[in-house]
């Protein structure tokens, strides 16, 4: 059986770190009028874990290696972190635009992520 490789994800990684910059910048400005330790900690959390873990395969530079799954949910996470704190921090039109970026994001990822969660990736 041969290996199944890796899905061109370019338009989907550009979408997915289009996200990712929305949720570094708008979790932190919808947490900050609660706590600015919470917006501290939203910025360590949205931009620490992805750093930390990932999954061999899917980067070239695995510190911690996590199932393809354990991606799926970093990247949900921050697809639900954007969407959320662009509604809460920002105008309804902003909040539309991240919207549109968040669904456009999550259709393109669904090949890779059905690589991921197949097991494939570490091979």
């Amino acid at each position: 059986m041969s290996p199944v490789s890796r899905p061109d994800d370019r338009v989907a990684s550009v979408l997915r770190f289009s996200t990712e910059l929305v949720a570094w910048v708008a979790a932190p400005w919808a947490l900050s009028s609660h706590s600015w330790w919470l917006a501290v900690l939203a910025v360590f959390v949205l931009i620490g874990l992805p750093t930390v873990f990932s999954t061999p395969g899917d980067k070239a530079q695995v510190i911690v290696a996590v199932p393809g799954s354990v991606t799926v949910l970093l990247v949900l996470v921050q697809l639900a972190a954007a969407l959320v704190s662009a509604w809460l921090a920002w105008p309804v039109w902003a909040g539309c635009l991240v919207t549109v970026l968040a669904a456009a994001a999550l259709v393109a990822e669904l090949p890779r992520w059905r690589w991921l969660t197949a097991g494939t990736a570490a091979r």
